[in-house]
């Protein structure tokens, strides 16, 4: 019988801004190649994915934009905060996106980043852009819902 073991993870940042302004369909769990100045970097939280978005290239996919500050106390060692860093898939499921992003125009966007076991993680969704009257819709829908809790709270 094999011991059922406690993964640890630990949130380094979020894009809160891709749940607003696209519709995730699905989500993939990717590991992402990162010099030794940015791991450090990323343990202290300096992370940013607002711009950042994934593309595939040549069979690999790419995190481009993804913003990782210099880490303060690396001199020569430390690389642009802003450059492509490639993201580890599975050949399939690497395929799957290739052909979900060329047939339906999709993207893929980058949600949240976390260690996991100490192995820097990305979570990549697979997306599509919504459009204005989605997002006012979804607004009123988050505001209604508040108003139900806090009248049922009272």
């Amino acid at each position: 019988m094999r011991e059922i073991e406690e993964t640890s993870e630990k949130l380094v940042a979020t894009n809160r801004k891709a749940r607003h302004d696209y519709a995730i369909l699905e989500t993939f769990e990717a590991g992402i190649v990162l010099k030794g100045t940015e791991v450090k970097s990323l343990r202290r939280g300096n992370a940013n994915l607002v711009d950042g978005y994934a593309v595939i290239k040549a069979g690999e996919v790419w995190l481009v934009g993804m913003h990782i500050s210099p880490y303060e106390h690396g001199s020569y060692s430390n690389v642009e905060p802003t450059r492509s860093r490639k993201l580890l898939l599975h050949r399939n499921e690497i395929r799957k996106l290739l052909t979900k992003t060329k047939e339906r125009g999709l993207t893929l966007v980058p949600l949240k980043v976390y260690f996991k076991n100490g192995v820097a993680k990305v979570l990549i969704g697979l997306a599509k852009g919504k459009n204005v009257y989605d997002k006012r819709h979804d607004i009123a829908k988050r505001e209604a819902e508040r108003t139900i809790r806090q009248r049922l709270a009272r």
